[in-house]
């Protein structure tokens, strides 16, 4: 930026159009390693990285809404799904640790920015979104996804507070409006969460990345059906997944077509048809996708 050519961007006028927390989004999003830039198209990725953020907190905050510590449940009695995402915040939390005694605050957002778009928005809360909706208070499923969601908002708005920090504050408050009986306590009074190492779990944690990824094709082929119009919504969708015996293997116990968020699943070793679709990534898996059949549940939207 030069004075004299007056191109220069206030932070002023970047906080007046679009709030502080951008801007401090914008400074730990910068490698201070090489030359910095800023302008009106880098402000808009850092807006909808803000979004994507606080998008986030919001639906935590909605799926926690009267959830107390009475309703947890134990460790022990958690899913593979749920531990698959504590190992994560595990491995978030020595990112983070080592990322902020190295002041490589670049790393920290990438993570916690991947984290909360990738590992949350597009996988686990996408795959319990109807569990949360649909079933009953004392559903085990449901009790163990809010148990991990309330960790979850926990570690995000400790180690966002630093970046977003009003942001961070409001979703906080929010939830924690009547801490003590001097009143609520701010969340830049914390200290990180001490995140237990009984959490990392590599094998589950290699075991649900591959089962992501087959996901993917099945999304894949969805998606495909839907832009034909042969379909609507996925749970419209009955799939047979064609894959591999070993990873037939990864999904036993595990609901595959809530995973897969449709009405109706089945894996299949055999040798797919030719028409099947593939993804050129991962041309061992293929997927046939047909119209699911009976009729449609009022209360989860299931064809049953």
């Amino acid at each position: 930026m030069s004075k004299s050519l007056g191109n220069v961007i206030s932070p002023q006028e970047v906080i007046k159009h679009f709030g502080a927390d951008i801007l401090r989004i914008w400074v730990v999003a910068s490698d201070y390693s090489e030359d910095l830039r800023i302008g009106p198209d880098i402000l808009k990725h850092q807006v909808d990285a803000y979004r994507r953020l606080r998008n986030t907190l919001r639906f935590l905050l909605g799926s926690l809404d009267g959830f107390t510590d009475d309703e947890s449940i134990g460790f022990d009695e958690i899913p593979e799904l749920e531990m698959f995402i504590l190992h994560r915040l595990f491995e978030l939390n020595k990112i983070i640790r080592e990322g902020c005694e190295s002041y490589d605050f670049h790393s920290i957002f990438t993570v916690l920015h991947n984290f909360c778009s990738v590992d949350l928005s597009s996988y686990y809360f996408d795959i319990r979104k109807d569990c949360l909706y649909c079933d009953h208070s004392e559903n085990l499923q449901r009790r163990a996804a809010r148990t991990v969601m309330a960790e979850v908002f926990s570690c995000l708005t400790a180690w966002l507070a630093p970046i977003i920090c009003f942001t961070a504050e409001e979703a906080w408050l929010h939830r924690h409006s009547k801490e003590t009986d001097n009143g609520p306590v701010s969340v830049h009074l914390r200290q990180f969460p001490m995140v237990p190492t009984k959490w990392d779990n590599i094998p589950l944690s290699k075991k649900w990345q591959r089962i992501r990824t087959i996901r993917r094709v099945v999304t894949g082929a969805i998606e495909l059906e839907r832009s034909a119009k042969r379909i609507g919504a996925s749970l419209q969708a009955c799939v047979k997944v064609f894959l591999p015996d070993e990873d037939i293997k990864l999904f036993s116990g595990q609901p595959v077509a809530d995973i897969c968020i449709t009405s109706a699943a089945e894996l299949s070793a055999d040798v797919p048809p030719e028409n099947a679709f593939r993804l050129e990534e991962v041309p061992e898996i293929a997927v046939l996708v047909t119209e699911a059949i009976g009729n449609k549940c009022d209360r989860c939207w299931k064809i049953l």
